[in-house]
């Protein structure tokens, strides 16, 4: 039985965890200043969905699935840690395309990016989200904080599931408007500037994944 209050303390909890500003928030920031917001919003996506899949982990009790994620928890960390090193490296070593007055080249530019890169980039952020198996420990005990007193049934864990994942959406969509909206109001100095320190910070951070591992 869907429970409103439920639903929603579980979309406050999904916006909480989703609102610090870590890899993939910058991830999906350098995205929509470079590529649009298709693309910053299918990285939202692919985060949110990730999320999602390891929620249902937790909430439908697949232990051996969960048990198999944990047992590969420091090769996962590894491979996380290097593909955000590399992200890091491509991001300071490419080039941020200059605008050229021309609206309608723009966002033509912008729609070809969209369809062929925004499924590419929800794949990567989606494998990316995946790659931290602890999320199911999380949900486990969001579940036990947030469910209802009784019998924890499969309504309760869904709505759980569906009211983080909302509420998980629901930042990165005010996240990809809120740059998109800046993205338009900068130069493209300033826009160099910032791409090469979400570059930075997306390297750092995956330096700290790897040692994280070993």
């Amino acid at each position: 039985m869907f429970t409103p209050t439920l639903f929603l303390t579980a979309a406050g909890v999904g916006l909480a965890v989703a609102a610090p500003v870590g890899p993939m928030g910058m991830l999906c920031i350098r995205r929509t200043l470079t590529d649009g917001p298709r693309a910053g919003l299918a990285i939202g996506l692919g985060i949110a969905g990730g999320d999602a899949i390891y929620g249902l982990v937790a909430a439908l009790g697949l232990v051996s699935v969960s048990h198999f994620m944990l047992a590969y928890d420091k090769p996962l960390h590894i491979i996380a840690g290097l593909f955000l090193l590399y992200l890091g490296i491509r991001t300071m070593l490419q080039k941020v395309p200059a605008d050229n007055g021309n609206s309608q080249d723009n966002e033509g530019k912008l729609a070809n990016i969209g369809h062929a890169g925004a499924l590419k980039a929800f794949a990567s952020a989606l494998l990316l989200t995946l790659t931290n198996p602890q999320t199911v420990i999380m949900f486990a005990a969001l579940f036990t904080t947030l469910a209802p007193r009784g019998p924890f049934s499969s309504s309760v864990a869904l709505t759980t599931v569906l009211g983080v994942f909302c509420g998980s959406i629901a930042w990165w969509c005010f996240l990809v408007t809120a740059v998109s909206l800046a993205r338009h109001a900068i130069g493209h100095k300033l826009r160099v500037i910032i791409d090469r320190i979400a570059g930075l910070a997306l390297a750092v951070f995956g330096v700290v994944e790897v040692k994280r591992a070993l």
